[in-house]
């Protein structure tokens, strides 16, 4: 009986040890639940930002790539610092890019991995662009072909080196820097296709439909033009706006750090360009719904390339495509910032731009025209010159003629020979006498008359001899 009201005992010992041990468990579960969940919520945020998002694609066709030698060179604590305290210029430079000789081991391997993937991936895309075009057979020189990858070093397709962090740097930035101009001219390229496609819509159609698309295009136009008023991008007014419809704040407590902060997405403690746009978001809903006929969702989104860039010209001081807080607060203590001007949206801006191209158009006309008058003024001169000298050369003829012609003669009288008068000197007798062929010369010529225009006047066969030997000249 003893040895069974032991073995209870110990039964019941063990049970509660057990039970202890299971409570405690519990208990200790119990308190650790809130701990994990509370990790989980602060990890889950920093997980989504460290992943790609499309909302920050620079449009690049190596934007991956960049974006990921970035994200592995922040993780080295050394190069953070660098890149946080260098100065756009020096980066532009290269300066930075010495800064990989000192980063660790672990992420130049990595590094070196990511570009031996790129290198793969631009093989592949140069072998599928032959395929298509349908040279299968021919040898494909990957080595010249990656040649116009400029963005990496194509003699050394395995490691990361100094030279491709330093052209990776300077492509993208010139990219970047053009990427904008490229966006605007593919918009222009869009207008003008379109403008051209409804031209020829419209020759299609008859009188009475044509007149009818074109009052449906004038009132569409109308509709669109007829929306609220939009603020000026980055003034006070419109980040109030977001404040108050976006954020649900009241915008008599607007402060423009913890405004800056709400709308910093990945904590970075800069305004990228894809942040700045999210911001116009509510200002473009003012103007264009994607349920409207009269709205075109690709104007908007040069509406908003529009705003931006002009957020960024004001803004952004050191030129490096991004808004620091300290440039943001700066900014948020301007005139332009407190007391903005209106906002001319796109199609009024495309209106004054026509109306500025007209008069650009006129002025060049009236221009062709003033210098054509000049020729013409130029050219009347010079005739009315070729004129008077014509004149000058007429009259000289005229007056050279008048003094050739022959004087009458008037009965016996002899008419004067032309041309000067020289006598014979002393002790010369006329040659005529001794030489029968030279008095023969002479005959001839006397029977020529002198004014062969009037036949009525005397010839000299007609007129009595002169003495022999006497010489000729004037009695």
């Amino acid at each position: 009986v003893s040895r069974c009201v032991l073995c209870r005992q110990m039964s019941w010992r063990q049970i509660f040890h057990t039970s202890c041990v299971v409570l405690l468990v519990q208990l200790l579960c119990l308190e650790a639940v809130p701990i994990s969940l509370e990790k989980t919520k602060v990890n889950q945020p920093e997980d989504k930002a460290s992943e790609p998002s499309p909302s920050v694609d620079t449009g690049l066709h190596y934007d991956r790539y960049l974006r990921e030698v970035i994200d592995f060179l922040e993780k080295d604590q050394h190069f953070r610092e660098k890149l946080h305290n260098t100065d756009m210029e020096d980066i532009k430079m290269g300066k930075l890019a010495k800064e990989l000789d000192f980063v660790s081991h672990h992420v130049r391997t990595q590094l070196d991995e990511l570009k031996r993937q790129e290198v793969s991936r631009l093989r592949t895309l140069i072998k599928a662009k032959q395929d298509i075009e349908g040279g299968n057979d021919m040898a494909v020189d990957h080595q010249a072909l990656l040649q116009q990858f400029e963005y990496l070093n194509r003699m050394n397709p395995h490691t990361f080196e100094v030279e491709d962090l330093d052209r990776l740097i300077k492509s993208a930035t010139n990219d970047l820097e053009n990427y904008d101009k490229e966006r605007h001219e593919e918009f222009k390229k869009y207008e003008m296709t379109e403008d051209h496609e409804r031209r020829e819509h419209l020759k299609t159609l008859d009188d009475g439909g044509r007149k009818k698309e074109e009052e449906h295009y004038e009132e569409m136009k109308k509709k669109h033009a007829d929306h609220p008023k939009v603020n000026h991008p980055g003034s006070q007014n419109q980040f109030k706006e977001v404040w108050e419809e976006a954020d649900g704040l009241d915008p008599e407590d607007f402060d423009p750090k913890t405004f800056f902060k709400l709308h910093d997405s990945n904590g970075d403690g800069f305004f990228d360009e894809q942040e700045l746009e999210a911001l116009f978001t509510k200002e473009l809903e003012k103007i264009y719904d994607p349920t409207n006929e009269e709205d075109d969702m690709v104007e908007m989104e040069e509406e908003r390339l529009r705003m931006r860039e002009h957020v960024m010209s004001e803004v952004d001081t050191n030129k490096d495509r991004l808004v620091s807080l300290e440039e943001f607060l700066i900014a948020t203590k301007k005139k332009e910032f407190l007391e903005p001007d209106s906002w001319e949206t796109l199609e009024q801006n495309q209106f004054e731009e026509h109306l500025a191209q007209q008069e650009e158009d006129l002025n060049q006309k009236a221009s062709d025209l003033q210098k054509q008058r000049d020729e013409l003024e130029r050219q009347q001169e010079q005739l009315n010159s070729q004129k008077v000298e014509l004149q000058q050369v007429q009259n000289i003829k005229n007056e050279l003629y008048s003094k050739r012609l022959p004087f009458s003669v008037e009965g016996n009288a002899i008419p004067e020979p032309r041309g000067e008068y020289h006598p014979l000197p002393p002790g010369h007798q006329d040659m005529s006498q001794n030489h029968p062929g030279m008095k023969q010369d002479n005959y001839f010529q006397n029977q020529i008359p002198h004014n062969t225009q009037d036949l009525s006047q005397p010839r000299l066969q007609d007129l009595p001899p002169r003495p022999s030997g006497s010489a000729i000249g004037p009695t």
